[in-house]
This record gives structure tokens, sequence and C-alpha cells, in this order.
């Protein structure tokens, strides 16, 4: 734990408007703690959706970066559909250029 940023939760309540306006910044963020234990964390609104995301495309993706390599080889070898070709596969008309 950070020592800077790790607070009891009755030293929290004190400042919690300037501890608000501080996880404003990118990554920062406090740790709250009760008896010595940390008990929670305080970030921005903004940081916390980011990392639902994030964990939102793993649970999605589980296997994303082996995903990630397997498509640049097969773009390296040229092996892939542009947008056209699945379009005119499914069905659809498209307009000349």
């Amino acid at each position: 734990m950070n020592t800077k940023t790790t607070l009891s939760i009755s030293e929290a309540r004190k400042g919690i408007f300037k501890i608000a306006e501080k996880v404003q910044k990118p990554s920062t963020y406090y740790t709250l703690t009760e008896k010595g234990k940390p008990k929670a964390v305080v970030m921005s609104a903004e940081e916390f959706e980011s990392w639902q995301e994030t964990l939102e495309v793993i649970r999605d993706f589980p296997k994303l970066d082996k995903d990630v390599k397997a498509a640049e080889r097969d773009f390296k070898k040229r092996k892939y559909s542009t947008l056209e070709e699945i379009l005119s596969k499914e069905g659809f008309i498209l307009a000349n250029k």
C-alpha cells in the first residue's frame, strides 16, 4: 500500500471533499483502512467506469491476446476478407463507388 494515499476511514471522513478532488487525476486513488487493514478504495467515477469496461472485455474475450496475434499473422499472410466481401457474401447489395 502506498502510504501517501492510504488513510484510515476516520481520516478520510474529515477530508472526503479534498480526496474526491484529488482522485480526479488519472491513476490516483486512495485506500481506506479500518484497524490498519484495507477496507475500500476511492477513485474517480471515470476511472472506475474504465476499469469496469476493461473487466467486461476480459470476460467477453478471455483469449484476446492470442486472438490478436492470430489476426496479425493472418493479415501478414493476406488471409482476410474485406468488409465488402463479407457484406456481399451475406447478401447485401453494395452501391458502386
